[in-house]
């Protein structure tokens, strides 16, 4: 019996230059993804390898994008995100319609130490929007682990207005990498019962958080949930 096609999504990940996008999508690259057995309390055994295709798709000069295949085993499946990168196209300029087109689902990312990135994140949002129209987009805060951040997590309401989750990461600590690939999974395919049953090896961290200070900010996020959204953008 001929083996099913393993579902595949395009996900384009977008954000202004330097805010860690490559870093985020290449801290899977040249890894070896293990397979990890996760005990359940009536000791059923999940084992699934989790794993990154690590050769790149070069797609034409004329976009100069990076495609980084990035698999993951769920308990209904294999899941597969072919991540686009700009490979820092963006410094140059708009990125080209063909960047978006066909996209499925999308990665917002800003750096929360530089306060013009988040406030060109609706820009980034528009050009999502206009292209892929109705898709599934995340919102990540990148660099959580530098400490002297600009953008305090209160202040970031977009995600709210525009009805989308918000995640703090750090692609150089490998902080909460998978929550944004789970969340855009569940949503692709349209189960919030789905998980994903193995750990990834990650390439060695860079660098790393403070744990007492990433559940500050869990607390502050969960805090600011609960306050009335303002008619204007708060001053970062």
């Amino acid at each position: 019996m001929a083996q099913s096609a393993i579902p595949t999504f395009k996900l384009v990940l977008v954000g202004d230059g330097g805010t860690g996008k490559t870093t985020f999508v290449k801290v899977s690259s040249g890894a070896s993804w293990s397979t990890v057995s996760l005990r359940s309390q009536t000791d059923l055994v999940l084992s699934a390898t989790l794993r990154v295709n690590s050769r790149r798709s070069t797609l034409a000069t004329t976009l100069g994008v990076e495609v980084h295949p990035l698999s993951f085993s769920t308990n209904f499946g294999t899941i597969c995100f072919n991540v686009w990168d700009t490979a820092g196209q963006e410094k140059f300029g708009g990125l080209r319609d063909g960047y978006y087109i066909q996209g499925q689902c999308g990665i917002i990312m800003f750096d929360v130490t530089s306060r013009i990135t988040y406030k060109n994140v609706p820009n980034w949002h528009r050009d999502l929007e206009r292209v892929c129209e109705n898709i599934p987009i995340v919102l990540c805060g990148n660099k959580v682990d530098v400490k002297e951040r600009k953008v305090k997590t209160g202040a970031v309401t977009f995600n709210r207005k525009k009805n989308l989750p918000y995640f703090e990461i750090s692609a150089k600590s490998n902080y909460n990498f998978e929550k944004p690939f789970l969340w855009l999974a569940r949503k692709l395919v349209g189960n919030h019962e789905l998980e994903f049953v193995a750990a990834p090896a990650l390439a060695p961290a860079e660098t790393h958080v403070d744990p007492a200070l990433m559940e500050q900010y869990e607390r502050e996020l969960k805090a600011a949930e609960a306050v009335p959204l303002p008619e204007e953008e708060d001053d970062l």
